[in-house]
């Protein structure tokens, strides 16, 4: 009785995700392609970091949603792939919190030092960034997988099992090594988003007219940015957490991995569309534009 109630939970939650993930993903290629749809969104930084996080996100959205999938139909695949899988989703969870303090700082030049702000924020500029951006976020691909490398035997990875963060773990100075790499890289994009927030600020208040309009839009910007940084700084606890829990009991393990699979996971990766894909002005009439169909739904709607 208890199996069957539990399976049906877990069959009602899986629906959930499912169609989270098919509203997340089809607003995402929406701007994806009202991104591509005008030559000036692709010379322009914000639009070219903006894209970078949709597709990071749509990427993200995919592969654990698949990863998700496969674990709840007992699937298993060798060992060797899921290594390249995981190590691909490792790298896109840390592309867009990378991204979002680029972009961060990109909202800091623009309110702060307007007159360097075409020099620094150009479009050469900007595919410079996206190349530091996944250098960066490569970074703890490398030194988990060094780490995973160190002490998986040759014969693991040709064996068969469940696709899970879980197997990369052998010794518990993996779990300490990644730990730190993750809390190095939260207190630094912290430190920078709450610089560029103080120093937006600073400039919101002694400005007036048309710019204290756009340094207060900057700093709201920069708020949501933060926030949106933040959700995506605590997925990478997660799985310590989870950790934690399972350790008291498997009905608060599986609780607490969805609930975090949900705020943590999923939506981050909506919030992107609301920052830049609805409030920004140009985005908005070029995704108007090319969906004048749900646009006008909406105000028949109304």
């Amino acid at each position: 009785m208890v199996s069957e109630s539990l399976k049906r939970h877990t069959n009602e939650r899986i629906i959930i995700v499912q169609l989270l993930v098919l509203i997340f993903l089809s607003i995402n290629i929406l701007l994806i392609v009202t991104f591509f749809s005008k030559v000036y969104f692709y010379t322009v930084m914000r639009y070219i970091l903006f894209a970078v996080t949709l597709l990071s996100d749509s990427l993200i959205l995919i592969m654990s949603n698949v990863l998700l999938l496969l674990s709840y139909f007992r699937y298993t695949m060798q060992i060797g792939i899921c290594v390249i899988i995981y190590i691909v989703l490792v790298l896109c969870t840390f592309v867009t919190p990378v991204t979002l303090t680029a972009m961060t700082l990109e909202r800091y030049v623009a309110v702060c030092m307007p007159l360097r702000h075409g020099e620094l924020c150009s479009t050469h500029r900007a595919l410079h960034c996206v190349f530091i951006i996944h250098s960066l976020s490569s970074v703890p691909c490398i030194v988990i997988l060094s780490t995973f490398l160190a002490s998986a035997p040759l014969s693991l990875y040709t064996q068969y099992n469940i696709c899970s963060m879980g197997i990369f773990v052998f010794l518990q100075w993996q779990d300490n090594v990644k730990l730190a790499l993750y809390q190095c890289y939260f207190l630094i994009m912290c430190i920078i988003i709450v610089f560029c927030y103080v120093k937006i600020m600073k400039v919101a208040k002694a400005a007036s007219g048309e710019d204290k309009q756009s340094s207060r839009k900057g700093l709201r910007t920069v708020a949501l940015h933060g926030f949106q940084l933040l959700l995506c700084l605590i997925q990478l606890w997660c799985p310590f957490i989870e950790a934690a829990m399972l350790k008291i009991g498997l009905k608060l393990f599986i609780d607490v991995r969805y609930f975090n699979y949900i705020i943590f996971n999923l939506t981050p990766r909506c919030m992107s569309s609301l920052i830049y894909g609805f409030r920004d002005d140009k985005f908005f009439l070029a995704l108007k534009h090319n969906v004048p169909f749900i646009f006008q739904c909406v105000k028949t709607n109304v």
